[in-house]
């Protein structure tokens, strides 16, 4: 069973079975430099389950790695996911430059972070957007 989420608008589990199966390239907003913290942990995770995790920290120059971009705009990578790991009061302003991104990538808050407004916005949109859901936890139940 997937870890509870409080957005019963979320995708069903087929179709985030789907989504982590056909994504490659996931940008991580907030990845940290911390390797306690899940924002490591979980990019460090999908890394190891062979995506390609490209680091968005304005702190680090490198992480995992690889470049880490000080901003999603930089990124010039194809990007299928974009998993943002910053605060609730952070994401609205995430989302709406994930929405700017070219190939029209989901957008994934991890759990705890949501943003209402914009969630709402995107899905109007037709995008594909998951809040307050688990990336690993989903992963770990549904495909590893």
């Amino acid at each position: 069973m997937l870890s509870a989420s409080s957005d019963p608008d979320n995708p069903s589990a087929e179709v985030l079975a789907q989504l982590l199966d056909e994504a490659k390239h996931i940008a991580v907003v907030g990845l940290s430099r911390n390797l306690e913290k899940a924002a490591r942990r979980v990019p460090s995770y999908l890394a190891a389950k062979g995506y390609d995790v490209i680091p968005v920290n304005p702190n680090a120059q490198r992480l995992l790695g690889r470049v880490s971009y000080g901003d999603l705009e930089e990124v010039p990578e194809t990007i299928d996911l974009v998993l943002i790991f910053r605060p609730s009061a952070d994401a609205g302003p995430l989302v709406a430059k994930a929405m700017k991104r070219p190939g029209e990538p989901t957008i994934w808050l991890q759990t705890g972070i949501r943003a209402p407004d914009e969630v709402a916005s995107a899905r109007r949109a037709g995008r594909t957007i998951i809040q307050d859901l688990c990336i690993f936890r989903v992963h770990r139940t549904l495909l590893d």
